[in-house]
């Protein structure tokens, strides 16, 4: 079921969306590629002003003409706990409104080797709203590229503080494994939408 405050936030942004004629993503819209194939999954990420280390990423099924499905949801962080989008390798992920906060899925890796490794979800550049482009933004956790954990603090998860990102969006790897597992499943997303 989906949570009551996660339905009452983004409520106004369904209507706002649907009196200039687009389509919101949220639990009781459809998301726009989705409804034009039929149904289809995607990434729903709430970020959480209070806590950003604390937000949540949802993979979602869009569900013509009924409220969309929570197939996963999983606890994420995003920035070093800046809540300026604004701010390159610092602030957390651009996108408060369906439209600054959709992402294209540029690929997904289970083999990544570079600043960050192992599991990955790249995401599609973004302009914040001062207009500064945030680059290198992708889905990801702490490990080696092989998947397994590390001895350095970049590739082995150690807790809470890991959370933190450098503006990327950041799960266990538990957790991005089970995200992995499930999208192979039921389907891989296409899209990530962000919200405030």
């Amino acid at each position: 079921m989906v949570p009551h405050a996660l339905r009452t936030r983004l409520a106004p942004l369904a209507l706002t969306a649907a009196l200039v004629g687009g389509l919101a993503v949220t639990t009781t819209a459809t998301a726009p590629e989705a409804q034009a194939a039929g149904g289809g999954y995607y990434l729903y990420f709430k970020k959480n002003s209070a806590n950003p280390t604390n937000s949540r990423l949802y993979l979602m099924k869009s569900v013509p003409k009924a409220k969309d499905k929570i197939i996963a949801k999983y606890r994420a962080g995003s920035g070093n706990g800046s809540t300026n989008e604004c701010a390159r390798n610092k602030g957390w992920l651009p996108g408060t409104t369906t439209k600054n906060g959709k992402y294209a899925i540029e690929f997904h890796r289970t083999n990544y080797d570079g600043v960050i490794n192992g599991y990955v979800i790249k995401l599609s550049d973004k302009r914040c709203s001062n207009g500064t482009k945030r680059t290198e933004l992708f889905v990801h956790s702490e490990m080696k590229p092989n998947g397994k954990q590390g001895i350095i603090e970049s590739e082995r998860w150690d807790g809470p503080n890991d959370y933190y990102s450098n503006g990327c969006v950041k799960l266990t790897p538990g957790d991005i494994k089970d995200l992995f597992a499930k999208a192979k499943r039921y389907g891989w997303p296409t899209t990530m939408y962000v919200v405030k």
